[in-house]
């Protein structure tokens, strides 16, 4: 007979004596530190024995507690295991599911995506958007498209794309914009989600490449992502640092315009990101071949607008 165990208590335990602390625990369970004290304590009394070893800075399991944990980490893990085959098969063979950054997904995936489904209506795309920060599994997404220095160990990791920066603004904006010292005059649009430190790729990186000096500018907005800034800068209310593959469209069909002559080379990529085992996966294969060929038609930056 299978006991009527309290999973949610045993879960919690395991994640305290892998954590070595509360804190860290109900970080990772997303519930307060006095929730999993609850189910710790409720555990143990439970069992009728204590578990664990509390210190100050750290809590510790005793023998009987080692014995458990191990036992909810083998147990939980293999059930982990098979729910995610499960849903694996549940997922049809037919669909894809591509997770990327909302800024690519929006200004330069989406748009894309009719002629996608026009040559293979027996594929489905379904797009999962998050940070790129962290890792994804085969459970999540079948192909990552990731934005950075291709850094992704554990994972075929391929170049999708490399993008050039150079600023650009709506064309109501353009009569006051000749030069770079104009700037002063107007809203800089900067996307504060820069997550890689020194090779971000900033205004003043921009500046710097090309041999400016920016302006003291007196207005700055800043948006927490990509798609917001090329949006803002759409609607006249700045200028943006504009990457190329996130405004390609825009600037063709003439919502956004180039002020300045001056670009340059990205120091961040975009990268196709997946898990090994989705090599010899058919349906892998067609939408790279897809996307690949997307990327190799997509026209040249046009030039700068005359004012």
């Amino acid at each position: 007979m299978i006991l009527n165990l309290p999973y949610s208590a045993l879960r919690a335990f395991e994640a305290v004596v892998r954590h070595s602390g509360f804190s860290p625990a109900a970080t990772e369970l997303g519930v307060s530190q006095s929730a999993v004290s609850q189910h710790v304590r409720a555990l143990e009394e439970w069992l009728g024995r204590d578990l664990l070893v509390r210190g100050a800075r750290q809590s510790r399991p005793n023998r009987e507690g080692e014995l458990l944990a191990l036992a909810i980490s083998e147990g939980l893990g293999r059930i982990s295991d098979v729910c995610t085959q499960l849903r694996d098969k549940t997922r049809t063979d037919r669909t894809i599911v591509i997770s990327c950054l909302p800024g690519f997904a929006f200004n330069w995936l989406f748009p894309r995506l009719l002629k996608f489904d026009l040559a293979h209506p027996d594929l489905s795309i379904s797009i999962a958007t998050d940070t790129g920060q962290y890792p994804f599994s085969r459970a999540d997404a079948d192909i990552g498209i990731r934005y950075g220095l291709g850094e992704y160990p554990g994972y075929q990791v391929d170049l999708l794309m490399t993008e050039q920066l150079f600023p650009v603004c709506a064309p109501t904006l353009l009569p006051d914009l000749r030069k770079v010292e104009d700037l002063v005059r107007h809203t800089l649009l900067v996307d504060e989600n820069q997550h890689h430190g020194s090779a971000s790729p900033t205004w003043d990186f921009w500046a710097r490449q090309c041999g400016l000096t920016l302006p003291p500018v007196e207005r700055t907005r800043r948006l927490g992502q990509s798609n917001m800034v090329i949006q803002a800068a759409t609607e006249g209310l700045g200028v943006a640092l504009g990457r190329e593959p996130l405004v390609i469209d825009m600037l063709c069909d003439g919502r956004l315009v180039r002020p300045f002559r001056e670009m340059t080379q990205s120091p961040l990529s975009y990268w196709l990101v997946r898990p090994h085992e989705t090599k010899d996966s058919k349906k892998v294969i067609e939408f790279l071949t897809w996307i690949r060929a997307e990327i190799a038609s997509q026209p040249e930056v046009p030039p700068p607008a005359e004012t």
